[in-house]
């Protein structure tokens, strides 16, 4: 049944807040209050910002000022509800967009497509998700995994608005599940460092079978390696078990893939799950001033 709600929008650009009334919708009230909407700025004019509080008309009175304004482009496409962690309890709204280009991996699996992986970047970040390009097939309300490639953070998102554009490609809007703007850093974590060390690798190809087999690390970081030998066999996110004849073994996890064809084609990234363990018996560098890069991504001709 249609229901009238009540929310709150604020100015990014100061304190103002703006009450809105949105009748006849058919979402929910969580949904309501995960999708951005249209209100007037008595200084700055016509905005668009997620809701700091939403609730169903009636509930409460005395509202400021009320107008009904409801983005078309959302009525069709209702998000899910967004996990909620004690940071969002915390903060009154999200943060000011950005424009930020941060190169990232997306991958999961999705109705449309079903398992996938696309390197893309962003467009406009904030505390709360990203807005980025896409040419995978996927729908409002999936969620699938990202990977800042720079940070080589990881975090589960929500697909909260999508749009098409030129090229077959779509223009997607997704919601971190934890969100926190220190997750869009772009600076390296630990400086690599070129080095040759045999490893057997075991874990589980993308067919599901089991698989041992032998590589060598192109650089190494405090906290992971880049290999190669190893793209056709195994995918982001998964872990892998990484051995060193005589020297012990570690856990890992698949942070990034080379591209097929490409001059790191079959090249993975991977990430320590035991960083506390001197696996790669080397010297290495806590940090570093090098170039904003993944640790253990290929270096940029």
């Amino acid at each position: 049944m249609p229901k009238n709600y009540a929310i709150r929008l604020r100015c990014p650009h100061g304190d103002h807040d703006e009450w809105v009334i949105l009748e006849n919708r058919e979402e929910s009230l969580e949904n309501i209050l995960h999708l951005p909407w249209d209100f007037e700025c008595q200084l700055h004019g016509v905005l668009r910002e997620m809701p700091i509080e939403a609730r169903e008309e009636g509930v409460a009175t005395d509202y400021p000022s009320l107008r009904s304004s409801a983005p078309p482009e959302f009525q069709q496409a209702p998000a899910p509800k967004a996990a909620e962690s004690p940071e969002t309890k915390k903060k009154p709204r999200s943060s000011e967009r950005l424009p930020l280009h941060v190169p990232v991996v997306l991958y999961g699996w999705t109705k449309s497509q079903g398992s996938f992986q696309e390197e893309t970047a962003t467009l406009l970040v904030n505390a709360s998700g990203a807005l980025l390009t896409l040419n995978s097939k996927i729908d409002v309300g999936e969620t699938v995994f990202l990977i800042n490639k720079a940070s080589r953070e990881e975090q589960e998102v929500q697909v909260v608005y999508i749009e098409q554009i030129p090229e077959d490609k779509s223009l997607v809007g997704v919601a971190l599940k934890y969100p926190s703007a220190q997750f869009w850093k772009i600076t390296r974590r630990n400086p690599r460092i070129p080095k040759n060390i045999r490893v057997i690798v075991k874990g589980v190809d993308r067919n599901g079978h089991p698989f041992v087999q032998s590589s060598y690390t192109v650089d190494i970081s405090k906290s992971g390696a880049r290999l190669d030998g190893l793209g056709y066999l195994t995918g982001p996110g998964e872990t892998i078990e990484v051995k060193r004849p005589w020297h012990g073994k570690a856990r890992f996890r698949v942070i990034w893939i080379g591209q097929i064809g490409m001059e790191h084609s079959n090249q993975i990234g991977i990430y320590s799950l035991e960083e506390e363990k001197d696996f790669w018996g080397s010297k290495l560098p806590e940090s570093g001033t090098t170039e904003p890069s993944d640790d253990n991504s290929p270096d940029k001709k």
